[in-house]
């Protein structure tokens, strides 16, 4: 057995694991990035999800926002993003007849007159108005401080200098102020979404408040935009930036115990081959560095989304009679009213699969055809991804594979009542007959990418801010002054960000 030697040594390649390479090399440090697996990217891939069709999905993570251009800047990342000009569409049934919210990513006519059709419309639209503009002036104000170490509590709110806004976004649960600025249950959804996406929480707890928060930050406007050829595009750039910086990636080395002394770190692998460096930084979740470590793992809530990817050979059309191209160009919201989403969150509780499982619905072709052949182009063929909130792993512990199915059944359903067309009717088939269609539920996300439960935030999201009593730093620092955190469990972790790559590096880089 052989034991190597680097500066850094960093457990596993998805992005921010990339990002924290590059940053370390680019200042002259020996980097080596541990990959489990015989291929980079963890959540942040691009696949040939249905190989008889050349079509590459985005299989997890699927929307960029959180990215700061600074970073895309200091690494020299060739990767572009493109706006969604639709924000929004929620289909709703309204005294009978069916009916759409329209919101387009700048407020114009159409989302105007979209509100008007809608009891007390107008003054719908002014709250609007009115919350999200308050809302942008906090996000320009705080974007800036995430990559920089840690503010306090009062710093914070002190460098935002919007007390009304700060009281309802962090003191105050996320569900009230919803229902005090909105009167349409509706509207009320569409708001409270951001606050849910893989959160297993009620939207009267301030763990709703920080996925909301950060949400709507990224890069100071919370735009979310496709990432063009998809996320394989994203870490394809990161590859090629590491690697020319002079990262080592090492494919196919499973990490199985980290040790550390007063000089080093070290790291066994599976082929029991030793890695030793200064400073260890993992991008593996925080419970499994614990295992790593044979420390306690930290408790945190399980994931909570459940991701369908489809093939259509055409959109389908929908009963309120909106454009279909319209309709899913932005994020189409099925069963996303505030008492829907809170009637979810309470059966999922009780161990059930919500009857009426809110959806979120994307289309990534529409805005980014790239992702296709040319021949699929020609044929009018898109792609399709749900993603079910208030789906717990916990429900699907029993009988997975029955769960599963019983929770795809449900999200066809869900869709299908706002649909003319079936889904099953436009969906491709492969030349056995099957359908291209694959559902992820919290436990093949765990299975297949290594998130404890299926958490997409590794553990619970935390403002970013420290308070008054806790120590200084950047967010990443564990127990062992050697060992950092680079990945989604970071403060001002998850998404697809980077930014705890950046920040553990700047730890790592500011030890004497």
């Amino acid at each position: 057995m052989t034991t190597k030697k680097f500066d850094i040594v960093i457990i596993g390649a998805g992005h921010n694991g990339l990002v924290a390479a590059t940053y370390l090399a680019k200042a002259g440090k020996s980097v080596v990035l541990l990959e489990a697996n015989a291929e980079i990217g963890g959540a942040t891939t691009s696949v040939r999800a249905f190989p008889e069709f050349d079509a590459r999905l985005s299989r997890y993570s699927y929307l960029v926002s959180l990215l700061p251009d600074q970073i895309v800047q200091d690494l020299g990342l060739r990767f572009k993003t493109l706006s969604r000009n639709v924000a929004s569409y929620t289909p709703f049934h309204h005294q009978g007849k069916n009916q759409g919210l329209h919101i387009s990513r700048i407020w114009d006519e159409k989302t105007a007159a979209s509100f008007r059709e809608l009891p007390n419309g107008e003054q719908e639209a002014k709250a609007w108005q009115q919350f999200y503009s308050e809302i942008a002036v906090l996000a320009e104000r705080m974007a800036p401080s995430m990559l920089k170490p840690l503010l306090t509590r009062s710093e914070m709110k002190r460098e935002i200098g919007l007390d009304q806004v700060w009281d309802y976004l962090m003191e105050k649960p996320i569900g009230e102020v919803i229902t005090e600025r909105f009167k349409n249950d509706v509207v009320r959804g569409v708001v409270l979404t951001d606050a849910l996406i893989g959160t297993d929480t009620s939207a009267f707890s301030l763990q709703a408040n920080k996925c909301f928060l950060y949400h709507l930050i990224g890069n100071g406007n919370g735009e979310w935009k496709v990432p063009q050829g998809g996320m394989g595009a994203l870490v394809q750039e990161l590859e090629r930036v590491a690697t020319s910086a002079g990262v080592s990636i090492a494919l196919n080395s499973r990490a199985v115990k980290v040790q550390s002394d007063s000089k080093e770190v070290h790291v066994t692998l599976s082929d029991g081959n030793t890695i030793s460096a200064n400073y260890l930084l993992s991008n593996a979740a925080p419970q499994v560095l614990a295992t790593l470590r044979g420390t306690t793992p930290p408790k945190s809530l399980e994931g909570s989304q459940m991701k369908i990817n489809m093939l259509v050979k055409q959109l389908p059309r929908l009963k309120s009679g909106a454009d279909s191209r319209d309709a899913f160009a932005g994020t189409f919201h099925i069963n996303e009213s505030f008492t829907e989403l809170e009637s979810a969150f309470q059966q999922a509780q009780s161990g059930q699969i919500p009857s009426k499982l809110p959806l979120e619905i994307y289309c990534h072709s529409l805005t980014d055809p790239s992702i296709f052949s040319a021949k699929l182009q020609s044929e009018g063929y898109h792609t399709l991804t749900l993603f079910g909130l208030h789906t717990p792993a916990r429900l699907f512990d029993a009988d997975h594979d029955k769960q599963r199915e019983a929770a795809a059944k449900a999200a066809i359903q869900s869709l299908n009542e706002y649909l003319v067309d079936p889904i099953e009717s436009v969906l491709a088939q492969s030349s056995d007959g099957q359908p291209t269609i694959e559902v992820k539920t919290p436990l093949d996300i765990e299975a297949a990418i290594g998130l404890p439960r299926g958490n997409i935030f590794h553990r619970d999201l935390a403002f970013p801010f420290r308070e008054q009593d806790e120590a200084p730093g950047w967010g990443v620092e564990t127990d062992d002054p050697r060992i950092f955190i680079c990945g989604a469990g970071a403060t001002r972790g998850g998404g697809v960000s980077g930014i705890p790559g950046h920040n553990a590096a700047m730890a790592v880089l500011a030890k004497k």
